[in-house]
């Protein structure tokens, strides 16, 4: 789910970024209401649905007004950091994980774009003319499928999946994070196929 905006999130921000944004109100209280039940499924799931609501704002704000400027990326999602270490402490603790989760996917994948090149072609696939996106789109995916992007990939790939495994060892909460962090390999290796094969159907251009 780290990723999730890049696929779903994405296309509605860019057609319509206020109302994906005032949505993060309908997560966030959905989410507050199931916490407060007393059951406890319900509140486990209220708890992620509250975490989920951060990391929705950060991309309905990133996508929407500030894609064409990568380095915003990792600042814009992490304007919660504060508040989710604190939460750690707290009753909240289930929903904090869920967003620090989500944002180490989010810092391990802006740094592997930074360190192969891609970043750098961001701005132009993002805000390319519908008939010309596509192939920026692709020629940035070719990009990744040399010697040395490659070997970046799979360290960074592995290293995510050993600490995955190591945090399922540490309770339900951080079982739950690695599954969320974990998520991040497997739709960052979507992502990659998707813009080789059908660029349209990523997320990113329009």
């Amino acid at each position: 789910m780290a990723m999730l905006p890049v696929f779903l999130q994405a296309p509605w921000v860019r057609l319509h970024p206020f109302s994906a944004t005032v949505f993060t109100a309908v997560l966030l209280t959905i989410g507050v209401v199931l916490e407060q039940t007393g059951q406890h499924q319900k509140a486990e799931i209220g708890q992620l649905l509250v975490g989920f609501s951060g990391s929705w704002l950060a991309g309905c704000l990133f996508w929407g007004w500030l894609r064409a400027h990568p380095v915003l990326h990792l600042p814009v999602e992490a304007f919660a950091l504060p508040l989710a270490l604190t939460g750690l402490r707290t009753r909240w603790r289930l929903a904090s994980a869920f967003y620090l989760a989500s944002l180490l996917g989010t810092a391990v994948t802006d740094l592997m774009m930074a360190l192969t090149g891609v970043m750098q072609a961001w701005p132009a696939v993002v805000m390319a003319p519908i008939d010309l996106a596509p192939r920026l789109l692709h020629q940035a995916g070719l990009q990744l499928l040399h010697p040395l992007p490659m070997l970046l990939l799979a360290l960074a790939g592995a290293m995510i999946l050993r600490l995955g495994r190591r945090w399922t060892s540490k309770g339900s909460t951080w079982t739950m994070a690695g599954a969320v962090l974990v998520t991040t390999v497997w739709v960052d290796g979507l992502f990659l196929i998707t813009s080789l094969l059908q660029p349209g159907l990523s997320g990113l251009i329009e």
